[in-house]
């Protein structure tokens, strides 16, 4: 998980000491590998689990799984769509505009 607050919060941690199996692992924030694993769920959300109708886990796993099958068939990367400059723009743009905020 990511280092936003809601996974720090007394009830979480609490759930968490009573479930030993679990372990937290902290990734970076904007860990670069962690965006293209959440864009995946989002696809999944997007075209499987959001336009059907599940009535049962079973079925909604079995939905999973079938798209799994069809989306292994023909795998595509995702594909970065900015270069390192317009990533490095974007962030000095941000810095520019937060940089006086006064926070």
């Amino acid at each position: 998980m990511d280092n936003y607050g809601t996974h720090k919060t007394p009830s979480i941690k609490n759930w968490l000491a009573r479930h030993p199996r679990f372990h937290v692992h902290f990734t970076p924030t904007s860990a670069s590998w962690l965006n293209q694993v959440e864009r995946w769920f989002a696809t999944l959300t997007q075209r499987c689990i959001r336009r059907g109708t599940h009535r049962s886990t079973r079925q909604l796993e079995q939905a999973i799984r079938q798209y799994l099958d069809v989306h292994n068939a023909k795998p595509k990367p995702f594909v970065w769509s900015k270069t390192a400059e317009d990533i490095l723009a974007s962030i000095e743009r941000f810095c520019l505009r937060t940089s006086n905020s006064r926070h």
